[in-house]
């Protein structure tokens, strides 16, 4: 549903998000805040307050019309949630909604969008290095290898092949050329499938926005910031960034095995969270009816035990490779 000034769009799973973590109460942070729809959900469920987190400026512009009608329980943050323990410690609850804000994509300008031409952009803090700056600078090799590791697309090398045989004429600074280029040489997609570009500007922007790096960060940093017997909901759209939540949770259950199964066994810590349900809740058919984008989300909830927050290298328990953001 799109975002009004009186009434936000309701996110993907927030009618399961908040019945497992039910009741809701206390200090609660919205580490991916977007048109506003986990916290006002979390705040008309019950919570005292929710610190909103986001890095794209516009996020909190957006929300002036209506966060007024709550006060001072909503505490507005411009910034990324991989800091989040630096906003909000001893929290009862996180929520990380890891998807592209609609109000993102619905604009051209932002460049998130293989079906509006506009500048390729893709930023979602508005500031650094572009994806047009990636296309037209990086290597044949890296293009592959960030299309293939984080757009899943097997025709990567292809792509990047022809991406750096097309910027040599001109550089490609919009859109809709790079989804020309794309869909070029791909087969076309059947009736059903996804636009053939959808793999490439997906991995374009998590290489961008460096999603991956920031997604293991505010894992951590969530770690630190819930007290004991807070609760963590993580809402993920592609099997990426499942796996990545899926094996932390396990990992920092104390459920996970040694990334080498010849090593020896590794003395383990006690467990930072014990999940709540080993198999991720998805949309119900009411929600798959009411909207589409939901049908590929998946939700993954854990509760802060009393151990210490500790620290886990993401290699340790095969996390795919994270390209840093150039400054």
């Amino acid at each position: 549903m799109a975002a009004t000034e009186t009434s936000p769009h309701i996110p993907v799973l927030l009618r399961p998000l908040l019945a497992a973590v039910s009741p809701v109460s206390g200090r609660w942070l919205d580490g991916t805040f977007g048109a506003g729809g986990y916290t006002r959900g979390l705040l008309d469920a019950g919570a005292d307050s929710v610190v909103a987190v986001d890095r794209d400026p516009m996020a909190h512009e957006m929300a002036k019309p209506w966060a007024g009608e709550y006060g001072d329980r909503i505490i507005m943050q411009h910034g990324v949630f991989s800091k989040m323990d630096e906003y909000g410690q001893e929290l009862d609850g996180i929520v990380l909604d890891l998807g592209v804000s609609s109000m993102q994509l619905d604009l051209a300008e932002r460049g998130f969008s293989f079906m509006r031409d506009g500048p390729l952009d893709m930023r979602m803090s508005q500031d650094g290095p572009s994806a047009a700056d990636l296309v037209n600078e990086a290597s044949e090799e890296e293009l592959a290898n960030i299309i293939f590791l984080y757009g899943e697309e097997r025709a990567s090398r292809r792509i990047a092949n022809l991406l750096i045989r097309a910027r040599e004429e001109a550089p490609i600074t919009r859109t809709a050329k790079l989804s020309r280029l794309v869909e070029s040489c791909l087969p076309r997609a059947k009736p059903g499938q996804s636009h053939p570009a959808t793999r490439t500007f997906q991995a374009l922007r998590i290489a961008v926005n460096n999603e991956y790096g920031e997604l293991w960060e505010g894992l951590m940093a969530a770690e630190r910031a819930l007290k004991p017997g807070g609760q963590l909901a993580v809402v993920t759209f592609h099997s990426v960034e499942d796996r990545m939540v899926k094996r932390f949770l396990t990992a920092r259950a104390g459920a996970g095995g040694n990334a080498n199964r010849f090593a020896p066994e590794l003395e383990r810590d006690a467990p930072q969270f014990t999940i709540k349900s080993r198999k991720a809740i998805g949309p119900d058919d009411q929600e798959l009816e009411e909207n589409s984008r939901s049908r590929s989300a998946k939700l993954r909830v854990a509760t802060r035990t009393d151990a210490p927050a500790g620290t886990i290298e993401a290699k340790a328990i095969g996390m795919p490779m994270m390209r840093e953001k150039k400054q």
